[in-house]
């Protein structure tokens, strides 16, 4: 089985992370093309030894990037296409059936009840996403939450697969010499209570309620790490609430795969900044306001970390018991609230606790074992090509055969460009 991962970038982020974990443990020969933004993750990648093809694409309207891709696709010879984020989705769908291959999976990431990737979901997102979807062959879903959300788009029962996300829980364990040197570093008491926050800047993730919450506590000090358009203006309120100098923006920060702080940030002595498992062992709570979560792999890896969180929404906690996760709580998306919670976990001064089940239910050994199964189903439920090595019988009762080669969808010129919350 030759398998081809399609993603839409290669920057830092939850997803491009996840998808390098994922290649390090799939038993099957795999390659990546991203559509933009080779980034970092790239770099990673390629040292890791999977080999990465950039297509160059200059934006969700550059039609011209579908004959090269469908291209790229057939010269490889690949039995599988795996797709993840949505513009990588909607041309890799119709570049891998008009290149004859035989199964098409999608990871879908980020689907929100209102947004998709930071995009608004408009009627021509939900269109071209339901047309494209249609030339899959499986479609995966983060959370039992966001495969509710595809069944209600209209997505066949059948087709939806749930295949959670994953962590390296040891990268994120808690390391006191790490908690000293961060804050020692980054001009921070060794006393003071620190709150954290990672995500990208942008709108939806709703930081400016985390900063304004931190500028009401007096001698609190908040370390977020993370870019985007929102960067500006949250400094500028820190500045306005009289906290610039406990408010603490530390740029792009990696380290879900490498745990390498080689990256400078904007504050701190010397332009150091922490990389994620640094940032975790120098907090003491960790805050994720975003309303709307696909699953929530910052939660999970805070609580990795034994800190106490607080969150607005997290699928992979929201869908266990409470004994799975004691340590997060969830509150709604209001500053007085998360002041009060803040204020309440400094009085009690938090410590550490136990890594919860939660995490050990998370772990990405198990996740790339369900993926492979996915593969494999896929793979029996469509008919293979002529000659194909690696032909798989198909089961009773469940071939499908696959789309004709010319397929009819709506223009993707005609979806909008997303919001300039991102660039997916």
């Amino acid at each position: 089985m030759k398998v081809l991962h399609v993603i839409t970038d290669l920057d830092v982020g939850g997803a491009e992370q996840q998808l390098r974990l994922l290649l390090r443990r799939l038993p099957v020969p795999c390659e990546v093309l991203t559509l933009t933004s080779p980034g970092p993750v790239a770099e990673g990648i390629q040292a890791d030894g999977t080999p990465v093809t950039h297509l160059g694409m200059t934006g969700n309207r550059d039609l011209t990037a579908l004959p090269r891709l469908t291209r790229l696709i057939r010269d490889g010879g690949y039995d599988l296409v795996h797709t993840h984020l949505y513009r990588a989705c909607v041309y890799g769908r119709v570049a891998a059936r008009l290149a004859g291959v035989r199964a098409v999976v999608a990871t879908e990431h980020s689907l929100g009840d209102a947004v998709i990737e930071g995009r608004r979901l408009t009627r021509g997102v939900r269109t071209l996403y339901r047309a494209t979807e249609r030339l899959g062959t499986a479609t995966v879903a983060v959370s039992d939450t966001v495969a509710a959300r595809l069944r209600r788009w209209g997505v066949p029962e059948q087709r939806i697969h749930v295949v959670p996300n994953g962590i390296e829980a040891h990268r994120f364990g808690f390391d006191p010499a790490a908690r000293a040197l961060v804050r020692t570093r980054l001009g921070l008491p060794l006393d003071a209570f620190v709150v954290g926050g990672a995500g990208r800047l942008v709108p939806g993730k709703r930081f400016d309620v985390l900063v304004r919450a931190v500028t009401q506590l007096p001698g609190v000090h908040l370390l977020l790490a993370g870019a985007g358009p929102e960067r500006d203006m949250l400094r500028r309120m820190a500045e306005q609430f009289g906290s610039g100098d406990r408010i603490h923006l530390l740029g792009e920060r990696d380290g879900a795969v490498d745990g390498a702080a080689d990256g400078a940030a904007d504050d701190g002595p010397g332009g150091f900044g922490p990389d994620i498992p640094g940032l975790l062992s120098a907090i003491d709570v960790f805050v994720s306001p975003s309303p709307d979560e696909a699953f929530g792999l910052a939660v999970l890896e805070a609580l990795a970390s034994g800190l106490h969180v607080l969150y607005g929404s997290c699928p992979a906690v929201d869908e266990l018991p409470a004994d799975q996760a004691p340590g997060a709580r969830h509150f709604g998306l209001n500053v007085h609230e998360l002041t009060t919670a803040l204020r309440e976990l400094r009085r009690q001064g938090p410590g550490r606790l136990p890594v919860p089940p939660v995490v050990r239910r998370y772990d990405i050994t198990r996740s790339a074992e369900a993926l492979m199964s996915v593969y494999e189903q896929a793979l029996a439920d469509t008919p293979a090509r002529r000659g194909s090595p690696t032909a798989v019988p198909p089961r009773q009762g469940r071939a499908a055969a696959l789309p004709p080669a010319t397929v009819s969808l709506p223009d993707p010129a005609r979806s909008p460009d997303p919001s300039p919350i991102s660039n997916r």
